[in-house]
């Protein structure tokens, strides 16, 4: 279990570059949390993590799809927690098949659980809980391998119930769509889990498409998820999801989960993509030229306003 300690500077501007926030807030042997669930998740900060050659890390998803398995090849984590593993859509993630195989000599502990189970974790770390009961697990071989999963009788109904303790990662990466220099932060479109793990993490690094003024937030208060209280560091990073998505700034590059089975199944390949678009750049910046102008042309969304609400009282 992780023990939460709320730490948030109390500053008016928290801006900073991608490679400054995680040097600050990344350490050797860290959980770490890189949130987003198809939507939103930020491909710049694992490749940051992996250029400052940041090691022993334990990862935390729900699920460790491409992002993950990108950073096991480059040997950042020593433990995953998760729920669900996969290229999503396509097929198997290789590096993670390689380093779980009892032959290798780079193998990562696994811990798993249902996606709701982490959510429910997730929940618990946030109300700063330590376990949380839920309905699920009956029929399920999970408990067989993970001790963490436990039951109890309800105090109210004698029904058995199967908990998860808290979850409270020592750092949390949350990508957004818009925030201010303090970091409150907002999200559109498909949620992940961006407010209770911001709620439950020691430090915060928020991401975001744009920089606005908290003005603009206070026009529609309803979309921030993560108040400026809880973040340590503010990104402004365009692109920084590629190849996931950001609604209303650009699509999810489809062509290039399909290709990245290829290119993962052979570890030359594989590293050779990391020497190029990872190794091979300063930032985020250079990533998105290296990838060619053909990029933003093909995948930045076309505008579809939504309609505002009127607060007035």
């Amino acid at each position: 279990m992780f023990e939460r300690t709320r730490k948030a500077k109390i500053k008016d501007n928290k801006i900073c570059s991608m490679n400054e926030a995680v040097a600050e807030s990344i350490h050797p042997g860290d959980s770490l949390l890189i949130d987003g669930f198809t939507h939103l998740i930020c491909f710049a900060a694992a490749h940051e993590i992996i250029r400052q050659g940041i090691k022993n890390l334990v990862g935390i998803r729900l699920t460790p799809d491409l992002i993950y398995d990108q950073m096991l090849e480059a040997n950042c984590f020593k433990k995953l927690v998760f729920s669900w593993a996969g290229n999503p859509g396509v097929g198997s993630l290789h590096a993670l098949r390689r380093k779980s195989e009892k032959t290798s000599t780079t193998r990562v502990e696994l811990e798993e659980y249902t996606h709701f189970a982490m959510v429910a974790r997730l929940l618990a770390g946030s109300a700063n809980l330590p376990f949380m009961p839920l309905k699920n697990f009956k029929g399920s071989n999970i408990v067989d391998t993970n001790p963490d999963i436990r039951f109890i009788k309800c105090p109210y109904s004698g029904e058995e119930l199967a908990t998860v303790p808290a979850l409270n990662p020592d750092v949390a990466v949350v990508h957004c769509q818009r925030a201010d220099k303090m970091g409150n932060a907002q999200v559109w479109g498909l949620y992940g889990t961006q407010k209770e793990v911001a709620f439950a993490s020691s430090r915060v690094i928020v991401v975001a498409e744009e920089i606005v003024d908290t003005s603009l937030l206070r026009t529609d208060p309803n979309r921030t998820l993560v108040p400026g209280i809880l973040v340590d560091h503010v990104v402004h990073e365009p692109w920084g999801c590629h190849p996931s998505y950001v609604q209303g700034y650009y699509d999810r590059d489809n062509d290039f989960y399909v290709s990245w089975d290829k290119i993962s199944r052979d570890p030359k390949t594989y590293q050779d993509y990391l020497g190029e678009f990872v190794f091979g750049v300063k930032d985020r910046n250079g990533y998105v030229k290296k990838m060619g102008s053909n990029l933003v042309e093909r995948l930045k969304a076309k505008a579809r306003m939504c309609e505002g609400v009127d607060y007035g009282y």
